[in-house]
């Protein structure tokens, strides 16, 4: 199997090249395009496992894996304007934001990474989906994407929504931005703090701050004429 990603970092998109009987898989609607003769198989992954995912996740129910009959390729866009990141899972699971998973390959489980207390907290997400097994997933982002490494010992505070992907194991957790003057006025509500030996993918833009300026000429702006 091969891939390439292309139009970055702006407007990425992620062609994956498949020999007879490779295959790769998608969170449905990221198809781009695909040509040769493919084998589409749509499914949840588990039903229980899909439901619990796309209800507490925010992701959709289904997932397409595409089966290369002959040699093939599939092309593959995210959501939101950005780039992509190529992540090799080898063993060692991986978390990632709800949105910001693409596709992956190989022998790999997506389920729900539940964060509890501390997840109802942070603007209400509840969860991250998890990836474990042995292959590789592709991560995307609105924006660009920035490889942080934390050293040993090293405490980093990340925004929530900035957040992209990690390994499973590392150290984290959530708490107020900055004193009680700052957690209710600057902007940033709660955080989450990360303990380094670790490396985290984070995003440069974030969908919110977007949507809050949208609305200013959507639906309640006041109106108008020429």
């Amino acid at each position: 199997m091969r891939y390439s990603i292309e139009q970055r970092p702006a407007y990425s998109i992620l062609k994956v090249f498949l020999e007879p009987g490779e295959s790769v898989t998608s969170e449905a609607g990221a198809m781009l395009l695909y040509r040769g003769d493919v084998e589409i198989r749509t499914h949840t992954g588990g039903l229980l496992r899909g439901i619990l995912r796309a209800a507490l996740a925010g992701e959709t129910l289904f997932l397409n894996t595409y089966v290369a009959k002959t040699a093939a390729e599939v092309w593959f866009a995210p959501p939101a304007p950005g780039d992509i990141a190529y992540v090799p899972l080898e063993g060692t699971p991986w978390i990632v934001q709800d949105t910001s998973y693409l596709a992956h390959h190989g022998d790999v489980d997506l389920s729900v990474a539940w964060r509890g207390l501390r997840g109802v907290l942070a603007e209400g997400e509840l969860v991250w989906l998890k990836a474990s097994g042995r292959g590789g997933m592709w991560v995307c982002a609105y924006g660009g994407l920035e490889e942080v490494d934390i050293a040993p010992g090293e405490r980093a505070t990340i925004d929530n929504f900035h957040f992209v992907a990690m390994p499973a194991d590392v150290r984290w957790r959530v708490r107020k931005f900055g004193g009680w003057k700052s957690f209710l006025l600057g902007g940033e509500g709660l955080v989450f703090e990360v303990e380094g030996p670790a490396k985290v993918y984070v995003q440069t833009r974030t969908l919110p701050p977007l949507a809050k300026m949208l609305r200013k000429f959507i639906g309640g702006g006041s109106r108008r004429s020429l």
